[in-house]
């Protein structure tokens, strides 16, 4: 597990590329909240955006789950904890005004792109922030 590649992977560095060309600035591997002891993908401030880009295996996608059959207990474990632990980091997020947008890595780089601008654009309307 170790030698699995958790940031700057491939979608996220597309995702990265696609929102800077579009004009969207964003911090990296940030904790949006302090005291949330977790780290968002992209962190738009201002608009108060968190995005997380989620791997199908580690965090089981509906779509693209798979459940090893050896060491079936532990991987089911493992998953099912980083679901409960993405719901919880979903609803700390929620409870203090962020809204957790999560890709995840099956998903096209242009339809992650524009949910990302969409919901950044209709925070900032929202709240009073320019575009």
């Amino acid at each position: 597990m170790s030698k699995q590649k958790s940031r700057n992977t491939g979608i996220e560095m597309a995702l990265r590329k696609v929102l800077h060309r579009a004009g969207f600035r964003y911090r990296v591997h940030r904790r949006p909240v302090a005291g949330v002891r977790r780290e968002a993908d992209l962190v738009f401030g201002p608009a108060r955006v968190a995005v997380f880009v989620d791997g199908c295996f580690w965090h089981g996608c509906p779509e693209h789950a798979t459940w090893p059959k050896n060491n079936a207990e532990f991987w089911r474990e493992k998953i099912e904890t980083n679901r409960r632990r993405d719901a919880d980091t979903d609803a700390r997020l929620s409870e203090v005004g962020w809204l957790a947008v999560r890709i995840w890595e099956h998903e096209t780089v242009e339809v992650a792109a524009d949910r990302v601008v969409t919901a950044v654009r209709e925070r900032r309307r929202a709240s009073g922030v320019l575009q």
